[in-house]
């Protein structure tokens, strides 16, 4: 992942999915990828599957720290269209590791 990339994306709202295949959601506000993602305001979201009569789930964490070998992708978050999903209703199918 280029550096200058990443830098771009600092105090603004990213997911992150890691290569276990969690998915993260928070302001970005530190980045050393040889090490370490820090987000604010980070937020877990589970997604159960279509069978599952569970409803999603969003965990908070506050500020969290993510190991940087650990982190599979980083996106923007498109801010007023995530606001407008209800991510308890939201069902899917598990991302599966990337790590074999």
């Amino acid at each position: 992942m280029s550096a200058g990339l990443v830098n771009s994306y600092l105090n603004k709202r990213v997911c992150i999915i890691t290569v276990d295949g969690r998915t993260l959601v928070g302001t970005l506000i530190s980045v050393d990828m040889s090490t370490n993602v820090f987000l604010q305001r980070a937020v877990e979201r589970v997604i159960r599957s279509p069978d599952d009569d569970e409803p999603s789930a969003e965990i908070e964490l506050g500020t969290h720290m993510i190991r940087g070998d650990t982190v599979c992708l980083v996106g923007l978050v498109d801010e007023p269209l995530d606001a407008s999903i209800d991510w308890t209703k939201v069902k899917g199918s598990t991302i599966g590791t990337t790590k074999h």
